[in-house]
């Protein structure tokens, strides 16, 4: 179905698309493609599979889902489970590549019966954009303006029901309006180790890498409690091993591989340990503004807000204040210093 008066160019979207999927295919081996191999989120997994099991059995498309949760954790993955649970087809897009109402019109009016269509970091939509999301939503018809001034009139076109998932990893820059009309709503937690050596066994196997248990753990309590990590740092213990080794990971050759990539037993790399060293010691623990420490670190506010400041605050090495980031005395050690008498007095 074309929508009239709304004409992107077909190109761009699909370059848009070929480019998502193309930097999906080093990651689309490894992810799993059914909810019994998902490793972790237990709850957030029976939830749903109750959920798919119900639309499944009425012939209805699945209730809008909403996805929260840090980078990494395995969001894409569920959305394209879901769509593989259900049969149906994937359709994938972003916030950021959507900039005008005519690519929503033409994603949506040229979807199948029952579709997933997945809008990655969907809380970077364009608000004009995302409105035209509300009534597609909760009516299944989409409102085409034709003509401008006083001539224009208003089309409305009827979509085929179907299922928009969000992911956002940031679910507090959503709009309420947006957000309350996603019927079912999760946010993925960090993993643990044991999930996440499963998950370095699973990937092993995928990429027909021999691997330890102990050497699974080793690079399991290293991610940062993130699939996406530990399948990053599997790869190159991989590397390693091949190269210095006989091929296989042990606990010994994954602790040798991630100690030449600078990343610690906290799981910490390099541009961690440099944020903690200028908040210890170039500020004596603090406090210390986001922007004065985005300056010193030479990295955007935005990345070490989003990437690096999360992982600092849940491991207990950073505290936000009133007044800026402080360092914990946890941090103090971990770098080998003393922390200061008054550490307490920072917070």
């Amino acid at each position: 179905m074309r929508t009239p008066g709304a004409e992107p160019d077909p190109d761009r979207l699909r370059i848009q698309t070929s480019r998502l999927r193309e930097d999906d295919d080093g990651e689309v081996r490894l992810r799993p493609r059914r909810l019994d191999e998902f490793v972790g989120q237990e709850a957030l997994k029976a939830q749903l599979a109750i959920s798919i099991r119900a639309a499944a059995d009425r012939g209805e498309a699945l209730d809008h889902v909403l996805l929260a949760g840090p980078p990494g954790l395995g969001k894409t993955s569920l959305a394209r489970i879901v769509a593989e649970e259900l049969g149906v087809p994937f359709v994938p897009t972003a916030g950021p590549a959507l900039e005008r109402k005519a690519e929503i019109a033409a994603f949506l009016t040229d979807l199948e019966p029952r579709s997933v269509f997945f809008v990655d970091e969907i809380h970077r939509l364009p608000r004009a954009v995302e409105e035209t999301f509300y009534p597609a939503m909760e009516d299944g018809q989409l409102p085409i303006t034709l003509g401008v001034g006083a001539g224009a009139k208003v089309v409305t076109l009827d979509i085929p029901a179907f299922t928009l998932i969000g992911a956002t990893t940031r679910a507090g820059l959503l709009t309420t309006p947006l957000r309350d009309r996603f019927g079912i709503q999760h946010r993925l937690d960090h993993y643990v180790p044991d999930e996440l050596a499963a998950i370095v066994v699973r990937s092993a196997g995928v990429l027909n890498v021999p691997v330890h248990l102990e050497g699974a753990r080793a690079i399991a309590v290293r991610a940062r409690g993130t699939p996406r990590v530990a399948n990053r740092l599997l790869k190159r213990v991989r590397d390693f091993a091949e190269v210095h080794a006989d091929g296989a990971i042990d606990a010994q050759t994954a602790d040798a591989a991630l100690d030449l990539l600078g990343v610690d037993h906290e799981g910490l790399d390099r541009t961690d340990r440099e944020i903690l060293s200028i908040v210890c010691e170039r500020f004596g623990g603090g406090p210390v503004g986001l922007s004065t420490l985005a300056v010193a670190v030479q990295e955007e506010q935005d990345t070490i807000e989003d990437v690096y400041e999360p992982y600092l605050l849940q491991r207990g090495f950073l505290q936000r204040t009133p007044r800026g980031r402080c360092a914990t005395p946890h941090a103090f050690r971990h770098l080998g210093l003393e922390p200061p008498k008054d550490a307490e007095s920072l917070f």
